[in-house]
């Protein structure tokens, strides 16, 4: 049996290549949208994809999975209990595919979301006992998939419900040796404290994972799935992803590089409603184009794109390096957002060379915000951490707006009064602070260095 894991962590997502070497035949699991990798692999090893699948209807991103019959003759794979807009083999609990000398039991698991699977592999290739849990985002490593991302009060309680049950009765119960594969890993805001490794076992999450310490009592476990405190607020871009992944999301066809623009094209598609997406640092974004938005290329942009960037409104790019052009344009298309309508060419040097305005973003370190906040009680400092970051320390009187939610909070926002944005390090400050300035704010700042720095030089935490 050929198996690859494919890690993205600009989303904390990993995808799986799974291939029998007796017939060549291969299945792809929870497919990401840019499919040409699983084609390479299968090439290189002398396979042909035959089968994709998906655990669920993801949250976070948008499946690729209807790009692959495009691409060849490929069997889709979906849950029995799965609402589809698009052709699939539907498997119900304890249906199996044979696939050469591996076979792929599928297993009813909800309780992340209603219709998740679970796929239980053998390889008899080395003997008749399950060898791996493909977990999707049922079991994962030291966490379990949150069950609150859909419904009512009432809803989330009965998919904890759900979750309980699954873990007890289905997966706890295979033998402490299966290893465990999970799509939301370390990064993943599916869950509230991932670990790092990319994988686990049946029997170390079994001993270690603190989310199952409590699952004798399902109410107490319910209760400990409810407990929002500790989980990162939901990005607003989540809804609009399970959506299209249950109609299925457009096919991308042929994509065209976003051409390289000149200040005039550019400043002209601004002044017609393009958005400017400035992708370098927030160092760099001191200086930068009026009414931009910051949201530096990094292991984060995807999540903090599809947070604040309207998924209706063109988009144009001030990259920190051409060669980035398609790490942005594949991080945009894998949560929905169309391709960029071009990058300026030369970036900010050329901008600022044709005479054109410039607006600056301070960046204060921690002891300016010290100095500040003891000369004036005007300043208003804007935490816009997770719940469970400012739970566990904060500035005294800051007030607290997570990033996610601030697109829909900005009117708590003062525009009478300087702000200062904190967050851990300066990041996400920067993509707040930049919304802010592009709402009309015009007294803000970014602390750079944010609470990890404020800890760092000892002032006051509460």
């Amino acid at each position: 049996m050929f198996f690859k894991q494919f890690y993205l962590e600009s989303l904390g997502h990993a995808s799986y290549l799974i291939g029998s070497e007796e017939t060549g035949e291969a299945l792809v699991l929870d497919v990401r949208r840019d499919v040409d990798t699983y084609f390479e692999t299968a090439q290189h090893q002398g396979m042909q994809i035959k089968y994709a699948a998906d655990t669920h209807q993801h949250n976070d991103y948008l499946t690729g999975i209807c790009e692959l019959p495009e691409r060849g003759d490929v069997q889709l794979i979906g849950s029995a209990r799965a609402e589809l807009g698009y052709s699939v083999k539907g498997m119900g609990d304890g249906d199996r595919l044979e696939m050469g000398e591996i076979v792929f039991e599928a297993m009813q698991t909800p309780g992340h979301t209603p219709e998740h699977m679970s796929f239980l592999v053998t390889d008899r290739g080395r003997g008749d006992e399950p060898v791996l849990l493909l977990s999707g985002g049922a079991l994962l490593v030291d966490d379990v998939g949150r069950p609150d991302l859909l419904g009512s009060d009432e809803d989330i309680r009965r998919h904890a419900g759900q979750l309980c049950q699954t873990l007890q009765e289905k997966i706890l119960k295979l033998p402490d040796y299966v290893e465990v594969y999970p799509t939301h890993v370390a990064g993943s805001l599916c869950g509230g404290s991932i670990g790092s490794r990319l994988s686990t076992t049946i029997g170390y999450e079994r001993r270690m994972n603190q989310m199952l310490a409590n699952l004798a009592s399902q109410d107490e476990f319910t209760q400990q799935c409810m407990d929002l405190s500790e989980l990162p607020t939901v990005p607003p871009y989540w809804p609009r992803m399970r959506q299209a992944n249950q109609q299925g999301p457009a096919l991308l066809g042929v994509l065209a590089d976003p051409p390289p623009l000149t200040v005039k094209q550019f400043e002209q598609l601004q002044k017609d409603g393009a958005l400017v997406v400035d992708c370098r640092s927030p160092e760099a974004f001191a200086s930068h184009i009026p009414g931009a938005i910051n949201v530096a290329l990094s292991s984060s942009f995807a999540t903090w794109a599809g947070s604040v960037l309207p998924p209706d409104v063109p988009l144009t790019l001030v990259l920190e390096r051409s060669s980035d052009l398609w790490e942005v344009c594949w991080q945009l298309l894998r949560i929905g957002y169309d391709l960029p309508k071009g990058w300026l060419a030369g970036g900010m040097k050329a901008w600022r060379t044709a005479a054109r305005e410039i607006d600056l973003l301070p960046l204060w370190s921690v002891h300016t915000l010290q100095e500040q906040m003891q000369r004036t009680d005007d300043l208003f400092v804007l935490d816009v951490r997770q719940q469970g970051e400012w739970n566990r320390g904060h500035i005294q009187g800051a007030t607290f707006i997570t990033g996610a939610e601030l697109p829909k909070r900005l009117d708590e926002v003062p525009r009478d009064l300087p702000v200062a944005v904190v967050c851990g390090s300066g990041y996400r400050a920067s993509v707040a602070a930049s919304l802010l300035q592009h709402h009309g704010r015009e007294s803000v700042a970014n602390v750079l260095g944010g609470m990890s720095a404020w800890k760092q030089a000892n002032y006051e935490t509460v």
